[in-house]
């Protein structure tokens, strides 16, 4: 049964869950953070997906896991098909990475995250755990400006015109991955720049939303679906475009689509696929970023700063907080 007040099929985000996701991500980043540069990406990721187990045990519905671990863990409670919450029922879909970039995070590069989206109930795309193509810009622009159909260079011409500007003042992130090399090629020719990052394709595609402050105009390449996902719930909150086309490359990937009832692989998902509800997403910092600084330890006490975003106000708030370590995070 449903608690009592639960809505089985419109939760309240805002009034009921959205603290409880940003606390979720400040327990997993406040755990990673204590594996941050030592070298070892298992135990910043086993670290942070216990921490953000209990508290999402804590969230005042039954909220079923859409995107979540893929099984490398012994943990399984944040597995695709877990119930997390008070409530018994699937009243909203989460999609979660306790740890966004665990390789940066274990050699103390740039933009480590946590992060956490919950939507309405059976509106969360899923997608098996495969790479995406995907295409990202921020909010301002016409609808279908850019798109996975065209090449890099017409995307890159189409976008510095509707900005206004000549192509070499544009920069496109791009994972540092040798699969990207001929579109590397491709970018520069048409003459914008590039950012390289070595993980984190989530923090790439928010960095579009505010490019003013961290001067990223596009991403684009292949990463994660399930990253596509989250960063597509991110988008709908803050505004902005995403187009990603799941990537099928041998005979295990066939499996997982079949397994997932896809038939169409060609398939082009725009934002609205991936994500049609009203959603909240939350993201807290491990690692310093473009758009959040990471975790400070400061003796007994520790700092964080998150993100939480909600599609159906348009808000955007950045939470800082300062955590006693001695307690439990609350």
């Amino acid at each position: 049964m449903n608690r009592p007040g639960a809505k089985s099929d419109n939760v309240d985000f805002g009034r009921m869950c959205t603290m409880g996701i940003v606390r979720a991500t400040e327990a997993a980043a406040l755990a990673a953070a204590s594996f941050t540069g030592r070298g070892d990406e298992m135990g910043g990721d086993e670290a942070a997906l216990g921490a953000m187990a209990a508290q999402l045990q804590k969230l005042p519905v039954g909220g079923k896991v859409i995107i979540g671990e893929q099984g490398y863990s012994d943990n399984e409670q944040l597995l695709a098909g877990a119930i997390v919450g008070e409530g018994s029922e699937h009243e909203a879909d989460i999609a979660l990475m306790p740890l966004e970039g665990s390789s940066i995070n274990a050699r103390a590069l740039s933009n480590a995250l946590s992060v956490i989206v919950i939507a309405q109930k059976d509106t969360l795309l899923r997608v098996p755990p495969i790479y995406m193509e995907k295409i990202a810009i921020g909010p301002g622009f016409a609808q279908g400006v850019v798109g996975l159909d065209r090449s890099p260079k017409e995307n890159i011409e189409a976008l510095a015109k509707a900005k206004g500007v000549d192509t070499r003042e544009l920069t496109i992130c791009i994972l540092d991955r040798s699969r990207h090399g001929k579109l590397i090629e491709d970018v520069r020719a048409a003459g914008a720049a590039i950012r390289l990052i070595g993980d984190g394709d989530i923090a790439g595609v928010i960095q579009t939303t505010d490019t003013d402050e961290t001067g990223i105009d596009m991403y684009l390449g292949v990463g994660g679906a399930d990253q596509g996902v989250l960063a597509a719930a991110a988008l709908r909150c803050a505004g902005g475009q995403i187009e990603g086309r799941l990537l099928v490359r041998d005979k295990e990937d066939q499996k997982l689509i079949s397994k997932y009832g896809i038939k169409d692989v060609s398939k082009i998902y725009a934002l609205n696929d991936m994500i049609s509800g009203d959603v909240s997403f939350a993201a807290t910092g491990v690692t310093d970023g473009y758009l959040l600084d990471g975790v400070r330890q400061l003796g007994a006490r520790a700092s964080t700063q998150s993100i939480v975003m909600r599609a159906s106000t348009g808000s955007v708030r950045i939470i800082d907080t300062m955590h006693n370590r001695s307690h439990s995070t609350s």
